[in-house]
């Protein structure tokens, strides 16, 4: 059983256009993600999914493996089954699906949310979750937030704030949801068979699909976070704190 890192990587966004080629400290942004996944314990190697001529010859260029994909792809998820399948993964292995603008997330994530799928063979899906520490991020849409069962299965995701406090003195904790998700690699094509469902349309949330067909979804607590990349504005954040994990 081997546990593969795929990235996918798209060079068109509204908000930062080709943002993964964006230079952070000297090198494309999609180079630090990479690097990043191979620090990990129990990744065997790595890959980023793109259907730009531009980000495949870049990730080529330091030595990465790339593999160009469709362009009709809806979402990264079946970008990222497309190139399990012409990476010829048996069905029991792990796939990772990090995505290719969050180059300060840490390795050991890598392990954190695989490692349901390593003890557990009837656990098909996973993702990490991070206790909120900011509060506006409680009433943030843009931070998903998580309710689970006492097995940590998810329960719902939504942007909306969960659960919701009704009496006063009540305080809750809340759990956003860090998008890095672990498959295996028969669960991984068949969810992207499946059609999308009036949650995941109304919220815009993809996981929610497989929450409405019926599968289970491990949460796994992460006591790291990490920043997205969505706006020029994010890239300079990024790269002051890289600047500042450097010795």
């Amino acid at each position: 059983m081997k546990v593969v890192v795929i990235i996918p990587s798209r060079y068109q966004s509204s908000r930062f256009m080709g943002k993964p080629l964006a230079d952070v400290l000297g090198k494309p942004m999609i180079q630090h993600v990479y690097e990043r996944v191979l620090q990990s314990k129990t990744a065997s190697f790595a890959a980023v999914a793109t259907d730009d001529r531009r980000i495949f010859e870049a990730v080529e260029k330091f030595g990465g493996r790339a593999i160009l994909t469709s362009a009709d792809h809806p979402s990264g998820t079946d970008r990222i089954a497309e190139a399990a399948e012409k990476l010829g993964l048996a069905d029991e292995d792990i796939v990772v699906n990090i995505q290719g603008d969050q180059p300060t997330f840490e390795p050991v994530q890598v392990d954190e949310v695989v490692k349901p799928l390593l003890e557990d063979p009837t656990v098909d899906f996973s993702t990490l979750i991070y206790r909120i520490q900011r509060d506006e991020e409680i009433t943030d849409p843009n931070a998903v937030k998580v309710a689970f069962d006492k097995d940590h299965f998810a329960l719902y995701f939504s942007r909306s704030t969960i659960p919701f406090v009704r009496d006063r003195g009540k305080k809750a904790d809340y759990w956003k949801h860090h998008g890095i998700y672990a498959y295996r690699k028969s669960f991984l094509v068949a969810f992207t068979k499946i059609p999308q469902g009036t949650l995941e349309q109304l919220e815009a949330l993809e996981q929610l699909r497989a929450l409405e067909n019926g599968h289970r979804i491990k949460v796994v607590e992460t006591q790291f976070d990490s920043i997205e990349v969505d706006t020029p504005h994010d890239l300079e954040r990024v790269k002051a704190l890289i600047a500042g994990m450097k010795p």
